[in-house]
């Protein structure tokens, strides 16, 4: 016999038909349940890794990484500042933009927005903007053309398309005899922008930065410049690098903190989500316990021989520890395959159950987020795994600890 005695005698036990059907039983509903509760976990993770990474591609697609405004949120010498910051390694391009709040109006129909002056060939440098453009061009914005660029949802309400006029009033009104009057532009619809977030489709509209000078009466100054790094999950990293490097006189912000509310929300969701379906993972580990104190008594003969020719409390516990660590394992296995490849092919599972049912998870009309994202992190899984057989572990040492107690006098009594 090559391997070890305990390991023998357990993985017997585990292969063996038992006389004690219900325990058999116990046990398969053990494994199910740590497969179940795996599997969970991994697709459920890995949704949450989706929707965050969903996220993030949207909110950077007009977001910037970093961003640098004055502290009266403006900068003057902003072309020796962008050549500042470009010396860092890490920073890729920069943008200058104007941004200030305006009313957009188109007949009766008045809405509010934020306006973002920019240069379009600068802007594509730092973000994704030109890339969801639906109608129009975002290259249309020409210095002295007058143009606007806005999101489908701000279109929608002001009732305008490609090609109509709206009328931009700057909320900085000049002084006449007649008192305050607000400054009011006529701008034409150049294009029509699409992220798929409310927060920039309703209340965002780009225009070019030498337009927005006039309106705005900035002359040659900006509200200050937008970066881009060639990492952007090291940018608060860059943002205090570029904070220790430049003059005092400079806001510095990264994107971690501009929407921080967003990412934390689906960050402590995945941690909820994680702690509610190990849940899951511990039920079927406490039936490991069931199955063991049944498989136990069921064994006492056994033991009580065992013991009589020399086998010590350890080995006998090492016996049962075996077999409660093989359902674990087994169950762990196949959760781990079952999760994975369900995350890997949810994109095809979901739209058939959909088609199937009839029915749609993720309406278009309520969520921006139609499509179950998945992205699956191999950290997530070996995290999981590593939980789940540790459970299974501990599960068994109480149960095996007691078979290893046995008196061997008291168990074959009544044999």
């Amino acid at each position: 016999m090559s391997l070890p005695l305990e390991l023998f005698i357990g993985l017997r036990y585990t292969r063996a038909k038992r006389r004690n059907r219900f325990i058999s039983f116990i046990s398969m509903t053990s494994m199910a349940g740590i497969a179940l509760g795996v599997a969970a976990l991994i697709v459920v993770l890995s949704v949450m890794n989706g929707f965050q990474h969903e996220l993030r591609t949207r909110i950077l697609g007009v977001a910037s990484h970093l961003q640098i405004t004055g502290l009266d949120n403006q900068l003057s010498n902003w072309r020796g500042l962008a050549l500042e910051v470009s010396r860092h390694k890490k920073v890729q391009a920069s943008a200058p933009y104007i941004m200030q709040q305006g009313m957009l109006a188109n007949g009766q129909a008045v809405q509010g927005a934020i306006v973002r002056g920019v240069i379009p060939a600068e802007e594509d440098k730092v973000a994704e903007v030109s890339q969801h453009v639906k109608a129009g061009s975002f290259d249309a914005l020409q210095p002295g053309g007058f143009g606007i660029v806005m999101g489908t949802d701000l279109a929608m309400m002001l009732g305008v398309g490609v090609g109509d006029k709206v009328v931009v009033i700057a909320p900085q009104g000049q002084f006449t005899p007649t008192g305050m009057v607000p400054r009011i532009k006529q701008f034409t619809v150049v294009g029509i922008f699409q992220v798929g977030m409310n927060e920039y489709d309703s209340a965002l509209a780009f225009i070019n930065l030498d337009d927005a000078a006039v309106l705005y009466r900035m002359g040659d100054k900006v509200s200050g410049l937008r970066l881009k790094v060639d990492d952007l999950d090291r940018a608060p990293e860059v943002a205090q690098d570029l904070a220790n490097q430049l003059p005092p006189g400079y806001y510095i912000s990264d994107w971690t903190q501009q929407h921080a509310n967003f990412f934390r929300a689906v960050q402590m969701e995945k941690r909820v989500m994680f702690v509610i379906l190990t849940l899951i993972v511990l039920v079927a580990a406490f039936n490991i316990v069931s199955t063991l104190v049944m498989a136990v008594t069921d064994k006492r003969a056994d033991i009580a021989i065992l013991r009589t020719l020399g086998a010590v409390p350890g080995s006998i516990m090492l016996i049962f520890i075996v077999q409660g660590a093989l359902i674990g394992v087994i169950g762990t296995l196949m959760g781990v395959i079952g999760g994975v490849l369900l995350a890997l092919n949810i994109g095809t599972v979901v739209p058939f159950i959909e088609h199937l049912f009839g029915v749609q998870f993720l309406a278009k009309d309520v969520y921006f987020i139609s499509d179950l994202p998945s992205e699956l992190q191999w950290t997530d899984v070996i995290v999981i795994t590593v939980m789940s057989i540790v459970l299974s572990l501990l599960a068994t040492i109480y149960p095996s600890w007691r078979g290893g107690k046995i008196n061997p006098a008291e168990a074959l009594r009544y044999e």
